[in-house]
């Protein structure tokens, strides 16, 4: 009982008394953390700035993992037709539109593309060996023509 009234009254007194000498044991404070550490105040100091940089740039270096995901968020909901995320763009744009998609979703997505191209009836055509597809178009082109002009003529339509 007598260490649980010394605690409350203690720890209010305590804070009475810091508030009077506030600025001297600022200093003390920091003497005191620096000497614990064996350390100069200017070691310290230097080992506070240098703390610091090294968090500003994991921060940076996080902004941009962020955002690399972004891209790769946003690539595909616009392959697969999705709605936008407006939080995606705010990180891309916080990190400077500098950010691309990674090399390896890079060449995963020109295969993709390559395969697309293959499984396509132009890219069947274009495995027939003696097919000439410039020759096929220009065929096909003519035909199209040929059936606007009969369409013109005819009275029917």
């Amino acid at each position: 009982m007598a260490f649980m009234l010394k605690s409350m009254v203690g720890g209010q007194l305590k804070n009475l008394t810091t508030g009077l000498g506030r600025g001297d044991e600022k200093a003390e404070g920091e003497s005191c953390e620096a000497a614990a550490q064996g350390m100069t105040t200017e070691e310290f100091e230097e080992y506070h700035k240098q703390l610091v940089v090294e968090k500003m740039e994991r921060d940076a270096s996080f902004a941009q993992k962020k955002a690399e995901r972004a891209t790769v968020r946003s690539h595909f909901r616009d392959k697969y037709r999705l709605p936008k995320n407006e939080l995606d763009d705010t990180q891309i744009q916080l990190a400077g539109n500098e950010v691309e998609l990674p090399k390896e979703l890079a060449k995963m997505i020109a295969e993709d593309n390559e395969e697309e191209v293959k499984d396509s009836v132009i890219g069947q055509l274009a495995s027939i060996q003696n097919l000439d597809l410039d020759s096929v178009k220009d065929k096909a082109q003519a035909t199209i023509e040929e059936l606007k002009q009969t369409a013109k003529k005819c009275t029917v339509m």
